[in-house]
């Protein structure tokens, strides 16, 4: 059996689930597929240049099994369709929302979260200082996503324009409305502001 996922078996899977949840037949179907071929539960994750063995269900979200299986709740959920970029990690470097990627896909990739960012001895690293100083945070609830994007943004960059900074930056809503005090904040941690 062809087990490539195609468009037409992807519609029909949806029809079927659909179906079954009305049916109430889901539970046992579940649990009846989980034989060859299913995604291992018990996976190890290089979580902030850890090991962390978590068992994980094949569709759960890697900002879930940070928060809710590994305990790590500076990861913010914030509207969980990956549109407010609160819960923003680093996979191989590159700025993902992490209620947009499920566990299994980074079980070979490294990813940081906003606890992995300060160093071991507690020091904040330079966007968090830079944030403290701009007084950048209002309420707080973007403020990982931010700095995550940030680190991102100075890792690849060390001396970003306004603009390359506004760019990183855009994926990351701010209920607040402080994107000019985040902004300031990168530039500092840059070195370009004092």
């Amino acid at each position: 059996m062809n087990s490539k996922l195609t468009r037409r078996r992807f519609i029909k899977g949806v029809i079927f689930s659909g179906a079954v949840a009305t049916t109430g037949t889901g539970f046992y179907l579940a649990n009846a597929q989980q034989g060859a071929g299913s995604a291992e539960r018990l996976i190890t994750l290089n979580i902030n240049g850890r090991a962390r063995p978590v068992d994980v269900l094949p569709s759960e979200t890697l900002a879930y099994t940070l928060r809710y299986k590994l305990d790590m709740t500076g990861t913010k959920i914030g509207c969980n369709r990956g549109e407010c970029g609160a819960c923003t990690v680093l996979i191989d470097g590159v700025p993902n929302y992490s209620c947009s990627v499920l566990t299994h896909n980074v079980k070979d990739k490294a990813v940081i979260s906003i606890e992995g960012v300060k160093a071991a001895d507690g020091t904040l690293h330079a966007v968090q200082q830079a944030f403290v100083a701009e007084n950048s945070p209002q309420c707080g609830f973007c403020t990982p996503g931010q700095v995550m994007s940030a680190v991102a943004l100075l890792n690849n960059n060390p001396r970003p324009s306004r603009q390359e900074v506004r760019q990183a930056l855009s994926g990351n809503l701010c209920r607040c409305g402080a994107y000019e005090h985040y902004i300031n904040g990168v530039l500092r941690a840059s070195g370009q502001l004092a």
